[in-house]
């Protein structure tokens, strides 16, 4: 199988950065938010959309 330089590339950093947090998401996370505070620049959230029942996007997308 043929393998991506740049993907593996990205799959070896994303290990590495992940690695320097133990693995913890929530570090990971706090630290994204941090760096998105510091970085000065409008952040843009959208609203939530209220949850939907299970399959009712396949019911929309058929009527």
């Amino acid at each position: 199988m043929w393998r991506d330089p740049i993907v593996e590339e990205v799959r070896h950093r994303r290990e590495q950065y992940a690695a320097a947090f133990n693995y913890d998401i929530q570090a990971i996370c706090h630290t994204a938010r941090e760096k998105q505070k510091a970085s000065g620049r409008d952040v843009v959230s959208r609203p939530r959309s209220p949850p939907q029942e299970h399959g009712a996007r396949d019911r929309e997308s058929v009527a």
